[in-house]
């Protein structure tokens, strides 16, 4: 195992993902690095952004062997919150490049939840384009990185039928018909979108393009037909919330 820890978190991101595949541990990268790494040199210098941290999924049951690949890689645990969260989240340091590693264990849980399940292992590196978008549009108070975040992937990838390359907008829109508070974080979020577009400089085509995926998800979610469960809690509404916040979670965000 190789375990010299890159400076670069992109490509540290895929040694990680490699090195876990040669290991046989699931594991995939999320959050913005899992966008970045997907672009590739398609990715656009309008959403450049930093990324602080390097954050991972891996499943269920694997806690105890994540932590002993992470250890060999040279990452340092901390050991009391893994001793305490370790079922559900482990944290890790990188100490030559003030880089924290956050490894959620079998789901992705902040203000709501995002079944991932058997689909971790679909792609070679991250999750799939469909949970990533998901895991970016959750969070009920969109923060800047958020933003470039989703739209660096509307932009480089096509709304589809299947995994892969596209976002699978069947995907989406079946997760948003059975749970009414993430279809109303989502939807939310969707739209608040299309009014930061004008924010970054970007040719009229790569503005057309990512409004049209807007749209072609916005349809997508609204033609899916609602479960039972989401017809009833659409009743309540607002009224009450709907979401969680992220310091409830176990160990906060």
């Amino acid at each position: 195992m190789n375990n010299a820890i890159r400076a670069d978190v992109v490509e540290e991101a895929r040694r990680v993902a490699e090195e876990a595949e040669r290991e046989g541990l699931k594991l995939r990268i999320l959050g913005g690095v899992a966008v970045r790494l997907r672009a590739g040199e398609r990715f656009n210098p309008a959403f450049e952004r930093e990324y602080a941290d390097l954050d991972c999924i891996t499943a269920k049951g694997t806690s105890a062997k994540a932590q002993k690949f992470f250890e060999n890689l040279g990452y340092v645990p901390q050991k009391r919150f893994n001793t305490i969260y370790g079922k559900e989240r482990l944290l890790f340091f990188d100490e030559g490049h003030d880089r924290q590693v956050d490894v959620l264990v079998g789901t992705f849980r902040m203000c709501h939840e995002i079944r991932i399940g058997d689909r971790l292992a679909l792609e070679p590196l991250t999750i799939p384009l469909a949970e990533l978008l998901l895991t970016k549009l959750q969070i009920v108070e969109l923060n800047e990185k958020d933003v470039k975040d989703s739209l660096a992937l509307l932009h480089n990838h096509p709304v589809g039928d299947e995994d892969g390359d596209s976002i699978n907008g069947g995907r989406i829109a079946g997760l948003c018909a059975a749970d009414w508070g993430l279809w109303r974080t989502f939807t939310a979020n969707l739209d608040s979108l299309g009014g930061h577009i004008g924010r970054y400089e970007l040719p009229e085509e790569s503005k057309q393009r990512i409004t049209g995926r807007i749209q072609e998800l916005q349809e997508r979610i609204e033609q899916e037909p609602k479960t039972f469960g989401w017809k009833m809690r659409a009743k309540i509404g607002d009224r009450k919330r709907w979401y969680e916040l992220p310091e409830e979670v176990a160990g906060g965000p």
